[in-house]
């Protein structure tokens, strides 16, 4: 069964649809040239369920986030003549995705592309919400834009593929979208861990769709992060230093940010001890790390490079309950303790 949720924003509306399989792409491209963007292990994988149009590859890693890809691609799709009538599809995982809206969005100043993310990180994060960008210098998403995607087409059934650590990159992402806006969904998940590890389908589907409808639900309120789409970046203030530093994966950099941003909250006298040990057994339970050794200082040089820094603050998501997040300017020395 195919559920669907929609985005409505000022750059676009985007319609995303859980259960749609990918072989199914061809039905949902506009009329026109399309091309594809997607890695060669994707490629290899699925690249017999694409519809016949020129492919794209780029690499794979963090490293291949760059200017340098997107001066790549921008050649390529020149070379081939594409007009602004054409249709980009990145198929593949949080990086595909995050190139390809990038790319989208500012060829010919902007034509219109869409997302088949094949990992869970990405159908439960990346791909939704209209956030495209590149590194710049090894610091996150420094370069980028808001544009919503035409459609985002999630087929759970390619989750078979990943190896255990790129699904537990998306647990953590599920695991925060519960933390900060809806216990139920944390709850359900922590009930059912079993199920989530094995990837059972019916299973896997309900918990997608319930994820992304958290975040839809924040990006229909704030789609350009003035306010409550902030909260969406629990965890992630310490995991980009994190991820930066300890060359960890996004997943793995994101669940020791959340126990951190945790012990924060607690010393804050904000969260109750009970839902932070809950949080902390849960990301444990799914085999994802609670602590990332990393050098102090290094670290705080890449918190003091974060897009949502101020002066000598920046802008930190705390919890007051499971459910409930809130955001707090917080000054960067007094993050220090966090990190050693």
């Amino acid at each position: 069964m195919v559920r669907e949720l929609k985005i409505s924003g000022k750059t676009g509306n985007s319609r995303i649809m859980v259960g749609e399989a990918l072989k199914n792409l061809g039905l949902q491209l506009p009329k026109g040239r399309t091309v594809i963007i997607t890695d060669s292990t994707v490629n290899d994988l699925y690249g017999n369920l694409f519809p016949a149009c020129p492919v794209l590859e780029i690499g794979e890693g963090e490293g291949i986030k760059t200017l340098d890809t997107v001066a790549r691609l921008m050649g390529e799709l020149v070379g081939l003549g594409l007009d602004r009538s054409c249709f980009i599809v990145g198929i593949g995982g949080g990086i595909v995705c995050d190139v390809t809206g990038f790319v989208a969005s500012t060829y010919l100043r902007g034509v219109d592309f869409g997302f088949c993310p094949t990992t869970l990180l990405a159908q439960v994060d990346a791909s939704v919400g209209g956030k495209n960008g590149v590194n710049y210098k090894g610091y996150k998403n420094m370069v980028g834009v808001f544009n919503q995607p035409s459609f985002v087409l999630c087929d759970p059934k390619v989750l078979k593929s990943l190896p255990q650590d790129e699904l537990t990159n998306g647990f953590a992402e599920i695991v925060k979208h519960g933390a900060i806006r809806d216990e139920s969904h944390f709850t359900l998940l922590e009930d059912s861990k079993a199920k989530a590890l094995s990837l059972d389908p019916e299973f896997m589907a309900h918990l997608i769709y319930d994820s992304i409808a958290i975040k839809a639900d924040v990006v229909n309120q704030d789609e350009k992060e003035t306010c409550i789409r902030k909260i969406l970046n629990f965890g992630h203030t310490f995991g980009h230093a994190l991820e930066k530093t300890a060359g960890v994966s996004h997943g793995k950099a994101v669940s020791a940010g959340m126990v951190m941003a945790c012990n924060l909250s607690m010393d804050r006298g904000l969260l109750k001890e009970s839902d932070s040990e809950r949080i902390k057994k849960l990301l444990k339970d799914l085999g994802l790390p609670l602590r990332i050794e990393v050098d102090p200082a290094k670290a705080l040089d890449a918190l003091a490079k974060d897009k949502k820094k101020l002066g000598d603050a920046i802008q930190f998501v705390l919890l007051k309950r499971l459910g409930e997040a809130v955001v707090e300017t917080i000054s960067i020395h007094d993050l220090e303790k966090n990190l050693g």
